[in-house]
């Protein structure tokens, strides 16, 4: 008599197979831990195969504290981890600075990767199924995204030092219910999925139910789709990357060089390599007739969101947008190594030095501080040189004109010893050998 394997040992061989190959022995694993059914058998599954497989599990529940019932999940996720034998760290986030600007989801996603990036284990499990892709792709069509939104969720992705792993991707809702059923399995309901006013749960609750009436491999084929999306995104990268992608600014001559559509693509690939946001169809559309149709002078720059698109000297910046700044802002320099000059939003670094920079004994002989520019400031920027004016000095090194106002002046009591990042006065440079002061 033939013996038939059941659904759970099937379950467990398929997960198992997923993370075998991308798991060494002796690895340490974090399982993302909402205390939801599809975390909930994860967990269980993980926990069956962690002998089998040479790792330690532990488990992080990231506490939003959007719901009222929010103590509870995480009272009920420290009783499920103590029952296994597992250690659980609940890390508390704030979700309102970001609710407004990306809306409560999105805003919830961005606080668990960055809480499950603080934590120093290299791998870590998300519970995402085949319907959480099925309904990701849907709502990146309904909102007009392009081949990078509607792209597959990988199975395993890097990001910063981790790696992210998806072992339920290929698993249908249906059967981790089946899985949570065969275990007697308890878990959390979030009250807010029952909620149609979330678009997530309107395609869950009101559209997929008609697509299975008459498409029942609704989640397979759209799932199919995504990957295709996902390849065609990685071609359209290598495109991007042979027309000049890559670097930290971008050549105008070359988005002028190409077709629209891959200019466009060249743009957006630049855009997401700086870390900006992708912007709207109409905004990538302004910035590239702004940036081809300015004049070479032209001081260019394109909003969008807290993000801005420049152009200077015929390259393409892509900054943060910079805060407003107090013109009569002054620092006191105490021997600090490091100083953060709120105008550009970056850090200064003084470093000890020999015969380089600024001499020691000259800046002792006032109180030194950093200052914005009033106008009117020269500097002799070597022995033998001419005293130069401000203007001329940064427009000769090639400063952006949006940094001129805001770069840090240092000054050893009223007399401007250096631009950083620019020149340093010849009456405060460092002779042969003597102790001086690097700044930048």
């Amino acid at each position: 008599m033939s013996h038939t394997p059941s659904h759970s040992n099937l379950f467990h061989d398929r997960i198992a197979a997923q993370l075998a190959p991308r798991l060494p022995a002796g690895s340490k694993l974090l399982l993302g831990l909402s205390g939801g059914m599809d975390s909930v058998v994860l967990l269980h599954v993980l926990n069956s195969l962690a002998p089998e497989l040479g790792f330690t599990l532990s488990a992080m529940h990231v506490h939003h504290g959007i719901s009222p019932n929010a103590d509870a999940w995480a009272q009920f996720c420290s009783g499920l981890c103590a029952c296994y034998d597992i250690s659980l760290e609940i890390k508390h986030v704030d979700i309102a600075p970001l609710k407004e600007a990306h809306g409560i989801e999105a805003s919830a996603r961005k606080l668990r990767h960055a809480a499950f990036a603080e934590s120093d284990i290299p791998f870590v499990a998300l519970a995402h199924h085949a319907d959480d892709q099925a309904e990701t792709l849907m709502l990146q069509l309904l909102r007009g995204a392009g081949l990078r939104g509607v792209s597959a969720m990988p199975f395993v992705r890097e990001q910063a030092s981790q790696l992210l792993l998806r072992p339920l991707l290929e698993c249908s809702r249906t059967e981790l219910l089946t899985y949570a059923q065969q275990h007697a399995l308890e878990w959390i309901e979030d009250e807010s999925n029952a909620d149609d006013s979330y678009p997530r749960n309107f395609l869950r609750h009101r559209l997929f139910p008609v697509l299975e009436e008459r498409f029942p491999a609704w989640r397979d084929t759209l799932g199919r789709s995504a990957n295709h999306f996902a390849e065609a995104a990685e071609i359209l990268d290598e495109v991007a990357l042979a027309d000049g992608a890559g670097e930290q600014l971008l050549a105008v001559e070359k988005l002028k060089a190409l077709s629209l559509p891959r200019g466009k693509n060249l743009l957006r690939h630049f855009l997401h390599e700086q870390g900006a946001p992708m912007p709207q169809e109409a905004q990538l559309d302004d910035m590239l007739r702004q940036l081809h149709g300015a004049r070479d002078n032209a001081d260019v720059c394109v909003n969008f969101g807290e993000w801005q698109v420049r152009r200077y000297r015929g390259l393409i910046h892509v900054m943060r947008a910079l805060p407003t700044v107090d013109p009569m802002l002054c620092l006191e320099w105490q021997g600090e190594p490091v100083v953060h000059w709120s105008p550009l939003q970056r850090e200064l670094h003084f470093t000890q030095a020999v015969g380089q920079g600024i001499s020691r004994e000259r800046l002792s002989q006032g109180q030194v501080s950093l200052r914005l520019r009033n106008g009117g400031e020269t500097l002799r920027p070597h022995l033998l040189a001419a005293r130069r004016s401000m203007k001329n000095l940064l427009q000769e090194h090639g400063v952006p004109p949006w940094q001129r106002a805001r770069l840090p002046l240092l000054y050893c009591g009223d007399e401007l010893v250096c631009v950083v990042g620019v020149a340093v006065a010849a009456e405060f440079q460092a002779e042969a050998d003597e102790q001086s002061v690097m700044v930048v």
